[in-house]
């Protein structure tokens, strides 16, 4: 399953880990009392983690069941998926269009002790998880895994979702995207969220320090830098927004997105 010689009971829990975090801010189960007390310590100085966390997820929704209706995508591959929770990504794609096939990588070991949940595919289509690495882009595109799933001649929905902004600058989070899509079809997607720098004065410095201090890098960055991922794409309208700004789908969710500021931007971009 996994390629690494790596087992699934090999999950460490003497310090908290970002995917277990956002279980906590989603309201999951699958996290630790080490992963609680980093996240209420979060929670504390930035009460709005838990709608943020949401509207990203919302987004992800929407991306995909926009991907697989309106641009006819039927493959993702979903980078950084974090731990199962319902519905997940191949349920989203695969309502809209039963034959998507989906490709879930992510490098916690607590995905990969679930991944049976990420494998539930329906007949027409198919799932696959990977442990692997987005800092190791080949290995990704490699694996027996996604080619025994995915066509590379044929559009591939990229997703990465609250994820870069866990790569610092120093490991090259621009080459690292542009390494993924490089091999991609024609008419491929990339589909990014990226935690944004608060402008309230001293928050995004707390809440980066916090993560820090628990051994998590994190680097917030601007909406320009945020848009940057997409070079080289033809931007989805409405471009690169805060997320539950990207295509609301009822007046309810407009009006909310009207009223509230997330600091995080998503986008939809398409490869020519």
């Amino acid at each position: 399953m996994t390629g690494h010689g790596f087992r699934a009971d090999q999950i460490d829990t003497s310090k908290p880990h970002s995917a277990r975090m956002y279980d906590y801010f989603l309201g999951g189960k699958t996290h630790y009392s080490v992963d609680t007390r980093a996240a209420e310590q979060v929670e504390a100085v930035w009460p709005d983690v838990i709608p943020w966390t949401r509207a990203n997820r919302a987004f992800m929704h929407r991306a995909t069941r926009w991907l697989a209706t309106e641009a006819g995508i039927r493959q993702f591959l979903d980078i950084g998926t974090g731990i199962p929770t319902q519905p997940n990504l191949h349920q989203v794609a695969q309502q809209a269009a039963p034959a998507s096939r989906v490709v879930y990588a992510d490098n916690d070991p607590i995905v990969l002790a679930h991944a049976q949940a990420l494998m539930l595919s329906t007949p027409e289509g198919r799932t696959a998880y990977l442990h692997a690495d987005v800092k190791a882009p080949e290995a990704i595109l490699a694996a027996d895994e996604l080619h025994a799933t995915l066509d590379l001649s044929e559009p591939v929905a990229l997703s990465l979702n609250a994820l870069m902004h866990f790569i610092g600058d120093d490991q090259k989070p621009y080459d690292i995207v542009q390494r993924l899509l490089a091999p991609l079809a024609p008419g491929s997607c990339l589909v990014l969220s990226h935690g944004a720098i608060d402008p309230r004065p001293g928050l995004s410095d707390a809440v980066t320090n916090l993560y820090r201090a628990s051994g998590i890098h994190v680097q917030g960055r601007t909406h320009e830098e945020i848009t940057a991922f997409f070079d080289g794409l033809e931007l989805i309208e409405p471009g690169v927004v805060m997320p539950h700004r990207w295509k609301p789908e009822t007046e309810r969710e407009r009006a909310e997105a009207e009223a509230r500021d997330l600091w995080i931007y998503a986008g939809v971009g398409r490869k020519g």
